[in-house]
């Protein structure tokens, strides 16, 4: 395909392309990246973008083009049939984007949820804004990259990034304006009846208004630059989802020139919302104003001799997804640290503008972003909600959060000091956060005291600051004892605290490595190597969550702590091959991505197809996050084809149609969003009523396939077993925060009847088994 004919590139960028001899996109794609840095006004992150996108649609054109329009939804699909929709056809599979934002919209329903405290439907606005700014800077970014170069359709649904994009814009401004209606409507006002207020300008009292012009004059003027925009000062790149002004000046400056617009970035140090004294609030304890409100206030006093005629606040989101040319790098971390300088300032994916701000305005900054009209969102309100959670903690009423809770702890723990003779004795299961995570830190650090502990060696993705998990490891090193750490430095959004967490390591004597170019290391393995005697005995403790106590407290996820030797040698032979790039040997019990998870899971689901097809026990439940994977998807269609009963519990994005008479009627999907998080994944078989049950890091998803080091173990106990069966069957009765998904890709919300909340039954139950 020639250059001219690519939707997207500018045409000075493709006369320059061609004025260095690349006429066609696959000459684009085998392009040296430091080659194209030389056109002028192509840095080395657009060149780099570029090549990939190219490499992508090389691969892509050899497909053919399929109508797609009913990709959006199955009009009619009570009518189709296993031989209307065939397990290949595209009209079988969701849309994963579409999908994600479906998931968005159950968390923002948990804002709506009367039943919800209310300063948690604060805090999941600010979380359903959060997710948006991820999708955006990722999701959209990337489709954004793909249509550029005209690619055709990419995923099983069979719809082009164009045609992705479009019904992007439709749904995401429709949850957008549905977030701003939320706030204004039915949570300020819940939040004013509770005495917590947020005051408007044209509200403030005259003690108010001196106080708040005080606190500009001292702490936000000498901290604030406004850029006025003339010839000598051009429009700035303002930073990632920063808060900005745009601000309408008529007069002259000190130097004679008229200035009509300047732009003012408020730093990220700020807080977004000031709380005001009980002095100029009448005693009151929680009043607030917005950052923003203060800055339209007294904006005009940056502006001297000058009139400010408006000032409207607005802020850009970028693609903030890295790129690392895997044949290039010699120094992973040093090409992370490289690549995380310009997150801040990649391509402009969305504008968000206040609703008031004058049309002419809002062209002007969509023209500077090159952005067009449908990645323009109007916001009645702050333009950034997610900073709204910082109201959770400046508020001191419980009577507005959930009740707070102490984890509980393994009766098998309880009053014995020695973690390793309990776990000689037995397995032992924690379920987090019902059960707490401190068991597994004591273990570690019991590790690096005991002088019979001769290795440590651990994953780490993501751990959060100050860590026990990392300060146990170090002491360890510290003590002499062999410690090494796999330590994943793509773990996106958290790459600059793993670097810092890496070097830190490095210092105390840790041998840190990370991992295999091209493959994250995803998975959650911990192991302890003792001398007991002549023996080495291996201790493992494995995860379906990070090692991370702060979300441990959030998340729900499973960790085993085992003994088993077979076990102790899989992780082992993991380590191995994480550290020296050699081939491992078979493992006994383990499964491992990208070697034999996927296959497996295809046999187990294959075997279910036979007891059912023999008249046996065929059932499948399984419970994870996402649920993408093409060939896993198929396979379920199978199964439900051949009569097994399927029950899939998927929180967020899920691309298998579930409802389709003679393909997936058998199959049921749910998706759970309550209180705390469902992050744990669970695989069960029924197998013919001898029930199989693993606990794995990895979702149905390729790239937990086949580009990540993921792990599954097994829960062989038959008393833990049962116990995860015992979970999984609550969360199959949920009907307090579980969603059920329809044929059309829509979800609904399932009737309270039997008032059965699995995760409050599980708070209880397992805090009375402390």
């Amino acid at each position: 395909m020639v250059i001219s004919k690519v939707k997207g590139l500018s045409k000075s960028t493709r006369i320059m392309l061609a004025e260095h001899g690349i006429f066609s996109v696959e000459e684009l794609a085998d392009a040296d990246v430091g080659r194209l840095t030389k056109i002028p006004g192509l840095s080395r992150q657009k060149a780099q973008r570029m090549v990939r996108a190219a490499k992508f649609m090389v691969g892509d054109m050899g497909k053919g083009r399929e109508e797609s329009a009913a990709a959006t939804g199955l009009a009619g699909v009570g009518e189709l049939s296993a031989e209307d929709v065939g397990l290949d056809d595209s009209r079988g599979f969701l849309n994963r984007e579409l999908s994600l934002l479906e998931f968005n919209r159950r968390v923002l329903e948990q804002a709506k949820d009367g039943r919800t405290p209310l300063l948690e439907r604060l805090n999941f606005l600010s979380i359903a804004c959060s997710n948006m700014d991820e999708f955006f800077e990722i999701r959209v970014a990337g489709l954004l990259q793909k249509s550029e170069l005209g690619a055709a359709h990419t995923e099983p649904d069979n719809m082009t990034p164009q045609e992705v994009l479009a019904a992007i814009s439709e749904r995401a401004h429709e949850l957008v304006a549905e977030q701003y209606r939320v706030l204004n409507q039915e949570l300020l006002p819940a939040l004013e009846a509770e005495g917590i207020r947020f005051i408007r300008r044209s509200d403030w009292t005259d003690a108010q208004h001196k106080w708040l012009r005080r606190y500009f004059e001292e702490e936000l003027a000498p901290i604030l630059s406004p850029i006025g925009l003339d010839p000598t000062h051009p429009f700035p790149r303002p930073l990632n989802k920063a808060l900005n002004f745009i601000i309408s000046l008529a007069g002259k400056d000190a130097f004679g020139r008229n200035i009509h617009l300047a732009i003012l970035q408020a730093p990220r140090a700020l807080p977004r919302i000031i709380q005001l004294p009980k002095s100029v609030t009448g005693g009151r304890l929680h009043d607030f104003v917005f950052l923003s409100s203060i800055i339209h206030a007294f904006v005009d006093d940056l502006f001297h001799g000058m009139k400010v005629k408006g000032c409207y606040q607005f802020r850009v989101t970028r693609n903030s997804d890295l790129f690392l040319d895997e044949e290039e790098i010699d120094d992973l971390l040093q090409a992370v640290e490289g690549e995380l300088a310009s997150r801040n300032y990649g391509d402009e994916v969305r504008l968000e503008v206040a609703d008031n701000c004058p049309d002419a305005v809002v062209e002007f900054l969509l023209s500077q972003f090159g952005l067009g009209e449908d990645r323009l969102y109007r916001v009645d309100g702050p333009v950034n909600l997610s900073r709204a959670r910082e109201i959770y903690d400046l508020v001191d009423r419980p009577d507005l959060k959930y009740p707070p809770f102490t984890p509980g702890w393994p009766a098998q723990l309880t009053g014995h000091q020695d973690f390793f003779e309990v776990l000689r004795r037995q397995d032992i299961l924690l379920h987090h956060p019902y059960e707490s995570f401190i068991p597994v830190i004591d273990l570690l650090r019991q590790a690096a005291d005991d002088p019979q502990v001769v290795a440590i060696k651990q994953t780490l993705y993501r751990t959060g600051p100050d860590s026990p998990i990392v300060d146990a490891l170090a002491r360890a090193a510290r003590a002499g004892k062999e410690v090494t750490a796999v330590v994943e430095l793509l773990a996106r959004f958290d790459e600059r605290a793993n670097i810092s967490l890496a070097t830190r390591l490095q210092e105390a004597g840790v041998q840190v490595v990370y991992g295999i170019v091209g493959y994250k290391t995803h998975a959650k393995i911990l192991l302890i190597l003792r001398r007991e005697g002549r023996t080495l005995r291996y201790y493992t403790h494995l995860g379906t969550g990070n090692y991370h106590p702060r979300t441990a407290r959030m998340y729900t996820d499973y960790g085993l702590m085992t003994s088993d030797k077979a076990l102790g040698e899989d992780v082992q032979r993991v380590f191995v091959q994480l550290t020296s790039l050699g081939k491992m040997g078979k493992l006994h019990k383990l499964l491992q991505s990208p070697f034999t998870l996927h296959k497996t899971l295809i046999r187990k689901i294959e075997r279910e197809i036979e007891h059912a097809k023999e008249g046996r026990p065929a059932r499948i439940v399984i419970k994870i996050n996402s649920l993408v994977e093409p060939k896993l998807i198929r396979a379920l269609y199978r199964a439900s084809c051949a009569g097994v009963q399927v029950k899939l519990i998927v929180r967020g994005v899920c691309c298998l149609r579930p409802g389709i008479p003679g393909v997936s009627e058998n199959i049921e999907v749910r998706s759970i969003v309550g209180r705390f998080l469902e992050h744990s994944r669970v695989y069960c078989f029924e197998n013919g009523g001898e029930p199989e049950i693993y606990a794995a890091s990895a979702d149905f998803m390729a790239r937990n396939m086949f580009r990540r080091v993921e792990t599954c173990f097994p829960i062989e106990n038959k008393k833990l077993a049962e116990r995860v069966r015992n979970d999984l069957e609550l969360y199959l009765k949920d009907d307090c925060h579980s969603w059920q998904l329809c044929a059309d890709g829509s979800y609904q919300r399932l009737p309270d009847v039997h008032h059965c909340d699995a995760q409050a039954e599980l708070l209880e139950a397992l805090k009375k088994a402390v």
